[in-house]
């Protein structure tokens, strides 16, 4: 990158190089236009070779769509208004997820939510042109229709103005945004493969035990000779929690809820070494489980545990309520808007019990992929930080690269 001085000029897409122009997408693009969707009672038009897609593909793509979920056929493609986008074009969101846009691989079709856009490659690169729509996406509800759901069409698409440096220029910011993106990618793969090994770690430990030779069938399936089976409320005690007086940005207590950590406040319920809450309402997070330590509150939508027995390690009991999948205990409510996890359904469950230095070992070892995986999310933000923070710079033309 580059530090020399340079000349700026004031633009209505912000201050940018003097050097940079700045011009309507439809000027530096040889096509733009929305795809469709063929009519789902003809089968005929559905699973053939075309991939199609929806804005969960885009959304779930990232920078580059390689598959669909969806396929049409040529007769789906021909009655409707789907059209074949070629590869290494932009894929633009409408509706929806609005603004998310991702970068096709393959030719595709796509629905009517989705602007494809093929750049011309001789004045604007098609990967410059994906961050700065990444950049910019923040900015869409500008321009987007006011509807019941915010909207935005080809034509405002088309006529949106964006900077153009020169080609090089484009090309060298592009590549390096992109290495910042192969990192990423790269920690994101870490992260995988940890969440598998932790997956399988638990499946292991938790029915199977470290060492073990004979084996039992009990109600709850075969375990170890040696382990118990316990009803939950044997071993402790649950309490709800209370609506916080207050919820504050920052502080030193944190007000535990159905997702984990909601806020802070200057008070506390429960103060204790390992403290298990459990989000006890909401379709979605009913069953979550998170393992808290010191003084803590915790609001009216989770359940905590406090009054452990001897026989219980509590970092033990957090991953195998984990691996219990609480939600499949929760209640509907009686209007049927809610799920609902009661304290009476909790101390009912029964649950696989070691003696309590296998239970330490067990936690341990999860405990350590945890901290590994937690070091592998804390990189990923960091290295997001970094992509931010040279967007911001790039593509605004605040620092300059050397061609």
């Amino acid at each position: 990158m580059d530090t020399k001085i340079t000349s700026y000029k004031e633009t209505p897409i912000g201050r940018i190089p003097k050097d940079w122009e700045v011009i309507k997408l439809e000027k530096v693009c040889k096509k733009i236009k929305a795809g469709g969707t063929p009519s789902t009672r003809k089968p005929e038009y559905w699973n053939g070779n075309i991939p199609f897609v929806k804005i969960e593909d885009i959304t779930s793509a990232g920078k580059c769509l390689k598959k669909t979920s969806n396929h049409i056929s040529e007769e789906g493609l021909k009655g409707s208004n789907a059209w074949i986008v070629p590869e290494n074009s932009l894929l633009l969101a409408m509706y929806g997820s609005l603004g998310e846009v991702t970068i096709n691989k393959i030719p595709v079709a796509t629905n009517q939510a989705i602007l494809g856009i093929i750049t011309n490659e001789s004045i604007c690169d098609v990967e410059f042109l994906y961050y700065w729509f990444l950049y910019f996406k923040p900015n869409w509800r500008k321009y987007a229709k006011p509807t019941t759901q915010a909207n935005l069409t080809a034509e405002i698409v088309k006529n949106t103005l964006i900077p153009l440096p020169p080609l090089e220029e484009q090309k060298k910011i592009a590549e390096i945004l992109s290495t910042v993106d192969k990192a990423i990618e790269k920690v994101d793969e870490a992260i995988a493969r940890t969440e598998r090994l932790k997956k399988g770690l638990m499946q292991e430990l938790l029915t199977k035990g470290i060492g073990h030779k004979e084996f039992k069938d009990t109600e709850i399936g075969r375990i170890p000779m040696e382990w118990k089976v316990v009803k939950l409320g044997e071993i402790v005690d649950f309490k709800n929690g209370e609506r916080p007086k207050a919820i504050l940005q920052e502080g030193e207590i944190p007000i535990y809820g159905a997702n984990g950590i909601m806020g802070y406040t200057n008070e506390y319920i429960v103060d204790s070494d390992f403290i298990i809450v459990i989000a006890r309402v909401g379709w979605g997070t009913v069953g979550k489980v998170h393992l808290a330590t010191g003084k803590i509150w915790v609001s009216d939508n989770a359940i905590y545990s406090q009054n452990y027995k001897p026989s219980v390690h509590i970092p033990y009991l957090y991953y195998l309520l984990i691996f219990k999948h609480l939600e499949r205990f929760a209640l509907r409510s009686a209007a049927g808007s809610y799920a609902i996890i009661t304290q009476t359904s909790l101390q009912n469950l029964k649950l696989q019990l070691p003696p309590p230095p296998e239970q330490k070992k067990i936690a341990e070892i999860l405990s350590t992929v945890d901290k590994k995986l937690e070091l592998e999310r804390k990189r990923k933000e960091k290295l997001e930080r970094i992509k931010k923070g040279l967007m911001s710079d790039l593509l605004t033309g605040k620092v300059r690269v050397k061609i």
